[in-house]
């Protein structure tokens, strides 16, 4: 990249659209520049009731205030859906220890009694976990991710149309039971697990389509966006929602939107993270096919990520199982054994 860049742009989806309801040309090329050159932005404007989102965080770490038996009762060793209470320490990115815990969940769905064995990750769909005697958790995530499916369908409309394509072009592959997932974290400071050393969590990508952060204002989140050595900070920006593109939509353009690399440093000794990440994604059994984008568009993609340790694959619900039997090995031996230890055996 010969113009590294050193902010990431900051759009405001309540003007995303015109009074004909058509998205504004002017927000068109703000969020096709962010989303080709850095593939990370933030919003503002996006619908929440006010307070909502402090509400949020504060809920969430009075959560992880809780006793750790209580928080051990979601233990996520237990789901084969990877939900529930991961523990310190225990989620791995790179091969490291990540200093956070956190809460991972999702639609509550009955699980499918029969799952093809081609198909392992169907077993995905599924229930949450959640704590019995401080339902104020569930309902305010839950609340959350009903606000975050339709931001997240917004920017991908706005997305699609951006590069050349209908409002619809992604729809169906979201139609009746999308996978959406939302994380709870608390990240700890420097020191409370040893063997992470200053990683909050280690650089990687994200596998879905749209992820949308909620952020306290401890900060620690940095990006690189693709063929720039620099890190970007990504500020904590009262009232606004981190945005980045997945790994889905790097492989539907070949490239021409990235799955921007990111991590997070751990805080400060003594000092809490608190931030609720969500990403907005497809079916399980969603393939994605590569668009035909315009030829000036087309002209400018990168071409997919080659990375022999993380193959991006154009089926979501393999990709989405290949990074949960990366990063919780413990509930992958647990729940997969048959596929521990063998590249590319999500499916």
């Amino acid at each position: 990249m010969t113009n590294a860049r050193t902010t990431i742009p900051i759009l405001d989806l309540s003007s995303a659209r015109g009074e004909d309801g058509a998205f504004t040309p002017e927000f068109l090329d703000a969020l096709r520049d962010a989303a080709h050159n850095v593939g990370f932005f933030q919003v503002t404007g996006y619908g929440a009731r006010a307070g909502q989102d402090q509400e949020l965080l504060d809920t969430v770490a009075e959560f992880f205030r809780l006793p750790l038996e209580d928080r051990l009762a979601l233990d996520n060793r237990t789901s084969p859906q990877f939900r529930g209470y991961t523990r310190l320490g225990t989620e791995i990115t790179r091969g490291r220890a990540d200093a956070r815990e956190q809460i991972d969940y999702g639609p509550e769905r009955e699980p499918l009694i029969e799952v093809p064995a081609d198909k392992p990750y169907l077993r995905l769909q599924g229930h949450n976990q959640w704590p019995a005697a401080f339902p104020q958790l569930e309902k305010a995530a839950m609340e959350w991710a009903e606000l975050m499916s339709s931001v997240g369908a917004e920017l991908l409309a706005a997305i699609s149309v951006s590069i050349g394509l209908p409002e619809d072009h992604f729809a169906e592959p979201f139609a009746g039971t999308p996978a959406w997932m939302g994380k709870l974290v608390h990240y700890v400071g420097t020191g409370v697990v040893p063997e992470a050393g200053g990683q909050g969590v280690g650089l990687h990508a994200d596998y879905g389509f749209v992820t949308l952060l909620l952020q306290d204002q401890v900060g620690g989140l940095e990006v690189q966006p693709y063929g720039q050595e620099e890190w970007i900070a990504v500020p904590p920006t009262p009232g606004a929602l981190v945005v980045n593109l997945g790994e889905m939509l790097e492989v539907a353009t070949d490239g021409y939107l990235m799955a921007t690399i990111h991590r997070v440093a751990a805080p400060p000794a003594g000092v809490d993270r608190y931030s609720v990440p969500f990403f907005w994604s497809p079916r399980l059994d969603a393939v994605i096919e590569k668009v035909d984008l315009p030829a000036e568009l087309a002209a400018e993609a990168r071409g997919v990520s080659d990375d022999p340790e993380n193959p991006m694959l154009s089926s979501y619900g393999q990709n989405v199982l290949k990074g949960w039997l990366r990063a919780h090995p413990e509930t992958a031996r647990i729940h997969y054994p048959e596929l521990v230890g063998r590249p590319g055996a999500a499916g």
